[in-house]
């Protein structure tokens, strides 16, 4: 009995360390290709057609997920807010409790988790195609660098795209906030202006626009890494795919509380 647990705490030590290590093998990797961005994105050609294609596919084709995200996100922090501060009768700041809410946090966290899902798994999935299809070996054969010709543009327009994005999510929330707090809760819209003015800062907005920007960059680089990483045909597609939205998910709420950390003592 006693040999028994020993092996299969051993077996349990084991299978945790293998996990450690290849964790720390996929961060290595990814920090490599990250380099690999990095040396690639100053070299010429510069691909502007490449950046643009992707910039309207990931802002543009957004656009109607993040209008209707932002604005029931912020009819609901509206509604939601109003109820409670309706009991200590402070109402008058649901516009700008929403607002502050939307531009440190939900704006940016939530459009990062959109364009994730959407473009991130797009990335890995086109990428991962070529890869099983044999069109980046073609690339390459012909003189032609895969990542600074499929990477390179993705993630500079995925860095540019979330930023934008993560504002028109802001501004239609509180827009969705003052539809519901003045036409249907009732609040005073010049109350409701004014305490907006007092407390919200630009500060505020340039903290969930640098968190936006960071998002950004690292779905993409995420999305492109899992996406040439594809193997085993289509099998390997998806589960390449699984991958990509799955990290870029989970990356970008551990990065949210790191950079809140770190924005709030600068800003």
């Amino acid at each position: 009995m006693i040999e028994k647990l020993t092996n299969l705490l051993k077996h349990q030590i084991e299978d945790l360390g293998m996990t450690v290590i290849e964790g720390v093998n996929g961060l290595g990797a990814i920090s490599l290709f990250t380099g690999r961005f990095f040396y690639w994105v100053v070299k010429r050609p510069f691909r502007i057609h490449l950046f643009f294609e992707q910039l309207y596919f990931i802002g543009n084709k957004s656009i109607t997920i993040i209008l209707l995200a932002g604005m029931f996100t912020g009819m609901v922090l509206a509604t939601q807010t109003y109820f409670g501060f309706k009991l200590i009768n402070v109402d008058s700041l649901v516009g700008a409790i929403v607002a502050i809410s939307l531009s440190k946090e939900l704006a940016p966290v939530l459009t990062g988790l959109i364009v994730a899902g959407r473009a991130g798994s797009a990335m890995a999935a086109q990428i991962g195609s070529m890869k099983v299809t044999e069109q980046i070996d073609a690339l390459e054969v012909m003189g032609i660098n895969s990542i600074q010709y499929l990477a390179v543009p993705r993630i500079a327009a995925a860095t540019i795209a979330v930023p934008m994005l993560s504002i028109v999510f802001l501004f239609i929330g509180n827009f969705g906030s003052w539809l519901v707090g003045t036409k249907t809760l009732m609040i005073d819209e010049a109350l409701f202006f004014s305490k907006l003015g007092d407390f919200m800062y630009v500060s505020d907005i340039a903290q969930g626009v640098i968190k936006a920007w960071v998002f950004g960059f690292v779905i993409a680089v995420i999305g492109t890494y899992f996406g040439f990483q594809v193997d085993k045909g289509a099998v390997g597609v998806g589960r390449g795919t699984n991958l990509a939205v799955v990290w870029g998910m989970i990356s970008v709420l551990i990065l949210d509380y790191f950079l809140t950390s770190f924005l709030v003592k600068i800003l």
